[in-house]
């Protein structure tokens, strides 16, 4: 028996002390909910639960990002709508303005609709904004770069690089000449009935510079024998006058223009381009040094141009006396019919130019291209299609350079490079080649019934791929909330306690602490002991 170190009592405080560090152990784990504290709980556990807690708050970011995307599309797919709307209403207009009861004015005011509606789907196409990002201007496109080309779009299954092409022969217009060559020429009317004759003789300078020189400074002068009179025949002459040297008419694409003779340059000027503008034609500048030219508002093999004159005379009045058609014996006719021109391009396929010399070019081998006037169009499989608008009357080669860069990434994963790429091309009128919609020329109403119907599949294809770009990001938020459950289950298992083990844990300790507190008080006792073996 031993006063100075009662070993009983330091064998039960010991125990005692390890029963309490399990109970306080024990009761932090009650208290918080988690099986694991501190590292040193489960070290390896600890690292997992790290990780795994990483993943769930990034999924769940995620998946409010998806929903986020969502919402882009939506605002654009909303945008997009009401431009399909506009179009449709613009396609009604040009059914209407088709109508042969339709004069010039009604026709003006069906264009002014149309011009409103165009200016408001360029507006919605610059204006519609998410969180300050334009949606529909082309900003959300992948850019691509490439000289002597603009309006240039790419489909999405167009690879990045390099692409080239040679146009060997640029789309051309449908042309009328004038020329301004001087020369002599006469026209006469007989009538039989009243026995009167008219003789016009007209002579054209031919050192005019410009076109309302070579009108001003034609003369002409007007004849007219009266063989009905009994005395004799009665000649009068109006003398030499200046200007217009015939009257008569012209049609440019079946609009009519009449011109008095005698008319200045000016006015003889501004009527044909009146007829010009009415009929789907362009003309060139005033005072052209070179001969005034008109051309088919079209490019392409399907611009035709068309004028008819009164007579061969009066186009050579008005300076036409080369370009006007011949019929089959060669004879003059006084009409020109002609058509425009496609261009003719070569591709570079396969990383070879037609020459088979190496070249960076990734058009494949099956690469085709079609041309609508100034517009090319190259396909190939798996929906490659890249098109753009040449520049008049460009001869060379052009290279485009595709990049990934201009598309939106929605992060849609807890990690990097978990992401999704979104496209939205342009849906303004230039991209849809319908900037140029007029109903008040010749043929301008079914010009533009087709340009729309092309606009509105442009748009419904845009609206297309927006559609499948929500339905695929619906099916990922679902995914990522569903791996996000997952995973908080699996950390669960890690870290949570199981709150019956615990407890069970805990009423074993807790009865193991006062079994001690008790054992420990006996064992005090001990030494008082000793005591009785000293009286």
């Amino acid at each position: 028996m031993r006063i100075n170190n009662n070993m009983s009592a330091v064998i039960t405080n010991n125990k005692l002390l390890g029963t309490e560090g399990s109970l306080s152990d024990v009761m932090e784990k009650l208290s918080s909910g988690f099986s694991i504290n501190h590292a040193s709980d489960n070290p390896s556990g600890i690292a997992i639960a790290g990780k795994m807690q990483a993943q769930i708050d990034g999924l769940d970011q995620a998946s409010t990002n998806g929903s986020d995307g969502i919402s882009v599309l939506q605002t654009a797919e909303g945008a997009l709508n009401e431009v399909t709307e506009m179009i449709q209403r613009m396609r009604e207009l040009s059914v209407q303005a088709a109508n042969g009861t339709n004069s010039d004015a009604e026709r003006e005011a069906i264009q002014q609709e149309i011009d409103s509606l165009l200016s408001e789907i360029d507006r919605v196409s610059q204006t519609t904004e998410f969180n300050k990002i334009n949606l529909l201007d082309g900003t959300l496109d992948c850019r691509t770069y490439g000289n002597n080309a603009t309006r240039i779009a790419t489909s999405n299954t167009v690879a990045a690089g390099i692409y080239r092409l040679r146009i060997d022969e640029a789309a051309e217009r449908a042309l009328a000449d004038f020329s301004l060559a001087g020369g002599s020429f006469s026209q006469s009317f007989d009538n039989t009935y009243s026995r009167v004759e008219t003789t016009h003789n007209v002579t054209t300078p031919a050192t005019a510079t410009n076109y309302k020189d070579f009108i001003d400074q034609t003369s002409w002068e007007t004849i007219t024998r009266d063989y009905s009179d009994p005395a004799g025949t009665v000649t009068t002459t109006t003398g030499i006058k200046n200007g217009l040297g015939l009257s008569g008419s012209i049609s440019i694409n079946g609009y009519p223009m009449t011109f008095a003779q005698g008319e200045s340059g000016e006015s003889v000027y501004g009527k044909l381009r009146m007829a010009c503008e009415k009929g789907g034609a362009v003309i060139s500048d005033f005072d052209a040094a070179d001969g005034l030219k008109i051309r088919s508002y079209k490019y392409g093999a399907d611009a035709e141009l068309k004028v008819e004159f009164s007579s061969v005379e009066f186009a050579s009045a008005l300076g036409f006396n080369g370009s006007l058609n011949t019929d089959p014996s060669g004879a003059t006719l006084p009409r020109i019919n002609n058509v425009g021109k496609d261009a003719k391009i070569v591709l570079y396929k396969n990383n070879l130019d037609d020459a088979g010399n190496s070249v960076e070019s990734l058009y494949g081998q099956q690469a085709t291209y079609k041309t609508e006037g100034r517009r090319v169009i190259v396909t190939d499989t798996k929906g490659f299609e890249m098109s753009f608008l040449a520049d008049d009357g460009f001869v060379g080669e052009i290279t485009f350079n595709v990049t990934d860069i201009g598309s939106m990434a929605l992060q849609v994963g807890a990690n990097e490079g978990q992401s999704m790429k979104v496209r939205i091309a342009s849906v303004s009128t230039e991209f849809m080649y319908i900037d140029d919609v007029d109903v008040t020329r010749a043929q301008g109403p079914e010009d533009a019934m087709d340009a729309l119907e092309s606009a509105l599949g442009y748009v419904t294809t845009v609206r297309s791929q927006l559609g499948a770009y929500e339905n695929r990001l619906e099916h990922t938020t679902k995914s990522l909330d569903a791996t996000e459950e997952n995973m908080t289950s699996a950390i669960s298992r890690v870290e949570d306690a199981d709150m019956a083990t615990t407890m069970v844990e805990y009423t074993k300790l807790n009865v193991l602490e006062q079994a001690g507190v008790s054992a420990l008080a006996q064992a005090n006792e001990l030494p008082q002991l000793a005591l009785q073996l000293l009286q």
